[in-house]
């Protein structure tokens, strides 16, 4: 299963939940191309714990402001509909799982 891509209104429906992993990309940034199959590992791996989605910042420009994206990918990890954890740039998947595991066994 991939990692869906929703827009601001279905980024704020899930933000109501506990956790939220969000990928921010453009389809024109390479390090992004490369994190893709991680993300949607990502999804498969937490599906049913937590959503793992993805934002385009050029169709949603004021969601990338409102959270202070200015490099992507940018991952950020949502707790409560609040910013818990925020990645820059292109890491391997064991980091990710980590900051997920930490999150959700805490």
């Amino acid at each position: 299963m991939a990692a869906l891509h929703v827009n601001k209104e279905k980024f704020e429906e899930l933000l109501k939940g506990k956790h939220l992993l969000v990928d921010f990309f453009a389809t024109w940034c390479g390090p992004c191309k490369m994190l893709a199959p991680t993300i949607d590992e990502l999804a498969d791996k937490y599906e049913g714990k937590v959503p793992v989605v993805k934002i385009d910042v050029d169709e949603e420009q004021e969601l990338a402001m409102k959270y202070g994206v200015q490099s992507i990918p940018t991952v950020i990890l949502f707790e409560d509909g609040e910013v818990a954890e925020q990645l820059v740039g292109l890491r391997d998947e064991e980091t990710y799982t980590q900051l997920l595991d930490d999150h959700l066994n805490a």
